[in-house]
């Protein structure tokens, strides 16, 4: 619809998906809501967040020209990426030890399921055409609010506030309370666990990123689906994704092998590209097998994995720091890639874009069988005593583990 309301050319529609929530705007909110929310507080960002994200919603409802809907995407997009580090480290350090899973799959039930509810409300509006694209945005306007308000009553973690009281106490003794991100580009150990993640989830979504953006754009352009067909395809995944979610990874991610349980969603996604590439163009059958092979292996793959492991795998000091900080490089390099995508599978032709896609999963399925953490059924204080030592844990950590 706003392609063909401002006449948007192919570079257009990159460049508006890549400083998106799926791109570029949700990496420059990352990598500042991360530093912030270990400075300030889990809670400090949840206060003003959402009101950054309403601001968002509003400049696309209105947007009158593409100036103003890229300014909207990319509030939006900061917003989004703003919050990731701050929820993420807070779920994990309210849960036990033997629910993290469980809590981070229910975050992204709720997250999965917010996509399919837009889809379905874009397949019953869109006989009003691009008023019904504002009226989605005004209606996430009323919701963020109201998030906002729910959001206002939630204590601190308290894992955060024993860090702070460490940190008061032993003032600049310690250097790695003093220089926490020095320390976390420094240590062999997060820096292995760095480079562990950025390469399963950066690469899975790449793919992933792509599908957000452009899923609807490939579906009708390069496959030639009108809007009905291409909107159920989008809400079968998206319904798909959350009920794996929630009835997979919540229920059975702190129960089963990490790396079978990984395995498994990789590689059903790479045979969904498979199918997609190969038979999708031809066959109608191929489509609809992708569309829940994907959406499936989306609820229990790499952004699932990558939510619960980042924030076992490193210390409360930079915790949602090095989220930021991952979180800013995958969204980045989705963002530079979804700039070429429009172009690739209109001038190489979408089998092209297909095999790289192939590829990539391939890496990420590779890079994540092989150095899976072993984590399941411990807490965050003996994750980080085994990882880091016994001098990355304040106090109270210790206590716990007594």
């Amino acid at each position: 619809m706003w392609t063909k309301h401002f006449g948007l050319s192919t570079l257009e529609v990159g460049v508006l998906g890549a400083l998106s929530a799926n791109a570029f705007g949700a990496a420059l909110g990352a990598v500042i809501g991360g530093p912030l929310s270990d400075k300030f507080g889990r809670r400090f960002i949840y206060v003003y967040d959402m009101l950054v994200y309403m601001i968002g919603t509003l400049l696309v409802a209105f947007a009158n020209s593409f100036a103003m809907l890229l300014a909207g995407f990319i509030v939006i997009g900061i917003a989004v990426g703003a919050g990731v580090p701050a929820s993420w480290s807070y779920i994990g350090e309210t849960a036990a030890g033997t629910e993290r899973a469980k809590n981070i799959g229910v975050s992204q039930f709720a997250w999965s399921l917010g996509p399919a509810v837009i889809f379905i409300a874009a397949l019953l509006l869109n006989p009003l055409g691009l008023l019904g694209n504002r009226l989605i945005f005004g209606g996430l306007t009323i919701v963020a609010f109201i998030a906002w308000n729910l959001q206002r009553t939630l204590p601190e973690s308290q894992d955060w506030l024993d860090q702070k009281a460490e940190e008061k106490r032993v003032g600049h003794k310690s250097a790695i309370n003093a220089h926490p991100y020095r320390t976390l580009f420094s240590n062999k150990t997060s820096i292995k666990w760095l480079l562990f993640l950025i390469g399963v989830y950066a690469l899975w979504n790449l793919v992933a990123g792509s599908q957000g953006m452009f899923l609807p754009y490939i579906f009708e352009s390069v496959v030639k689906l009108d809007a009905t067909q291409s909107s159920l395809l989008n809400i079968l995944i998206w319904v798909l994704t959350a009920l794996s979610t929630y009835f997979g990874f919540a229920k059975f991610g702190d129960k089963v092998d990490h790396r079978f349980f990984f395995g498994v969603g990789a590689i059903m996604s790479l045979l969904s590209w498979i199918l997609l590439t190969f038979w999708g163009m031809s066959q109608s059958w191929a489509l609809w097998a992708f569309a829940a092979l994907w959406g499936i292996s989306a609820g229990i793959g790499a952004q699932a994995w990558y939510a619960l492991w980042a924030t076992e795998l490193f210390p409360t000091q930079f915790r949602a720091g090095s989220q930021g900080i991952m979180f800013f490089i995958v969204r980045a390099s989705a963002g530079l890639y979804s700039i070429f995508v429009p172009t690739i599978m209109a001038q190489l032709g979408f089998s092209v874009g297909g095999y790289i896609m192939i590829g990539i999963l391939i890496v990420s399925l590779i890079i994540g069988l092989i150095w899976t953490p072993q984590t399941r059924g411990k807490s965050l204080e003996e994750i980080t005593k085994e990882q880091y030592g016994e001098e990355f844990l304040n106090e109270d950590q210790k206590k716990k583990l007594q």
